[in-house]
């Protein structure tokens, strides 16, 4: 049973656009007789339980859901950010407390660099709630989605949780690189300013700065006395007051970093996350395909007036339509993965496998086209021989990519599906073998048909 609301929310989708290929009294009746399964079991009839119903009636090699690639690629790009952030934690952070004794470390401006942080989180964190997308020519390129999609519309809050992880990073390497330093060198802080502000005043602000932690830490709230004798100038003598003094600014500056730069990135980092999930479950709430399904669940598919119900009356799928013996031929295509773990014995050619469909993109597609198109050009009778997997429905995307073959190939060329299942020596159900020549109905005459599996102990393929 699927747990994480992101997770459900894209397998629901990604099902509901598988559904659009499939005839609507088909989806009826398979949805009809979920619900009378859930109210004879007595479990809720919701989409968790929906997924799982379905996932268990595909057959033991069903695909990958779309969702794992997807989410697989959005971890990676959270990595890609906590990496970057890291980095540059640890590269800010060297470069501000380099010290080689001719000029002291300006507190003032560790202050202004932990305000910009500050800044910059809380801006992300409206960002995410705002759903902007500063950066979406980046984020369309790198984690490319369907415009209409589910994925599509949480991208702005999963780029604030990137965001905030590669911040919490960034704040996380730059305080370890700021406590080794001050193990193991003898740094010199002080404070300057342009500005026409007094000791008095300067130390008002760092007494407001510390005030989170000036119970628990008084050695990390910096005195007036302390401000007063580490004030310098660029242009004045920076031997001046007493060095012993220099040092001593160290807890303030790591209680400041920890308290306005580290625990705020890593609050609204845990923040995002949780708005993440919150939308995954608002968006699966208010998803179109929700209202669809509870209507086919909720309604009869014949309503007679008595006891009955035609849930588990299967539709006739009959077709005139014939398995045909498969050709010889040594042009194979293995559509999205068909061929994965292992092609049966009776597909097995001396000539390569081309790949198609799946997780092809559409230029290998083209190339598989082209390639073929060269070769069956020196047939007297070109034929092709595709491999697909016998539990997934045709989908448009072959429907599409065998069009695309036709007004390239040879006009004779004729294209045999062969449905294979997960097991090698296994064929497949009458009921997948029948949705496929179906489909063949829908392609022009003559051009496709579908291979029918050898006998057993027949000759096979070769």
């Amino acid at each position: 049973m699927r747990s994480s609301p992101l997770r459900l929310l894209l397998d629901f989708d990604e099902q509901v656009r598988r559904d659009r290929d499939q005839p609507p009294a088909f989806l009826h009746r398979r949805d009809r007789r979920f619900a009378l399964d859930c109210q004879a079991q007595g479990v809720p009839a919701d989409a968790a339980h929906w997924l799982a119903w379905i996932a268990q009636r595909s057959g033991p090699g069903r695909a990958t859901p779309g969702s794992d690639r997807l989410l697989s690629r959005w971890r990676a790009a959270t990595g890609g950010f906590a990496l970057a952030g890291g980095v540059a934690g640890i590269v800010t952070m060297a470069g501000l407390l380099a010290f080689d004794g001719g000029q002291r470390i300006n507190v003032t401006l560790l202050l202004a660099l932990a305000l910009l942080q500050l800044l910059l989180a809380v801006l992300t964190l409206v960002q995410s709630l705002a759903g902007w997308q500063p950066w979406r020519p980046l984020v369309r390129r790198l984690l490319p989605a369907p415009d209409h999609s589910a994925a599509a519309r949480l991208l702005p809050t999963f780029t604030a949780r990137a965001a905030q992880a590669g911040g919490s990073a960034f704040a996380l390497t730059s305080l370890m690189t700021l406590l080794v330093l001050v193990v193991v060198q003898d740094l010199a802080f002080g404070w300057s300013t342009t500005l026409a502000t007094g000791a008095g005043a300067y130390h008002r602000l760092v007494l407001a700065v510390a005030s989170p932690w000036a119970g628990l830490w008084p050695d990390a709230v910096p005195s007036l006395a302390l401000v007063e004798h580490t004030r310098f100038f660029r242009a004045g003598p920076e031997s001046a007051g007493n060095p012993a003094l220099w040092g001593q600014w160290w807890p303030f500056v790591v209680m400041t970093w920890t308290v306005w730069v580290l625990l705020p990135r890593l609050v609204l980092t845990l923040t995002a996350q949780t708005v993440l999930r919150t939308r995954a479950r608002r968006e699966l709430a208010r998803h179109p395909g929700q209202q669809a399904l509870a209507y086919r669940m909720e309604t009869p598919i014949l309503d007679t007036g008595n006891a009955h119900n035609d849930a588990s009356d299967l539709p006739d799928t009959r077709t005139r339509v014939e398995p045909v013996p498969l050709p010889e031929t040594h042009h194979l295509i293995a559509w999205a993965g068909a061929d994965q773990p292992a092609l049966p014995a009776m597909l097995q050619t001396p000539g390569p496998v081309y790949r198609a469909g799946g997780q092809s993109a559409l230029a290998e597609d083209d190339a598989v086209i082209a390639a073929l198109g060269e070769s069956l050009a020196r047939d007297v009778r070109p034929e092709v021989l595709m491999a697909v997997r016998s539990w997934e429905p045709p989908t448009g995307e072959l429907q599409d990519f065998l069009e695309a073959a036709r007004s390239r190939w040879p006009e004779a060329t004729t294209v045999t599906l062969a449905p294979v299942t997960g097991a090698a020596d296994q064929a497949p159900e009458q009921r997948h073998l029948d949705a496929w020549l179906r489909f063949t109905t829908r392609l022009p005459a003559g051009f496709a048909r579908v291979g029918q599996w050898p006998a057993a102990g027949g000759p096979h393929h070769g």
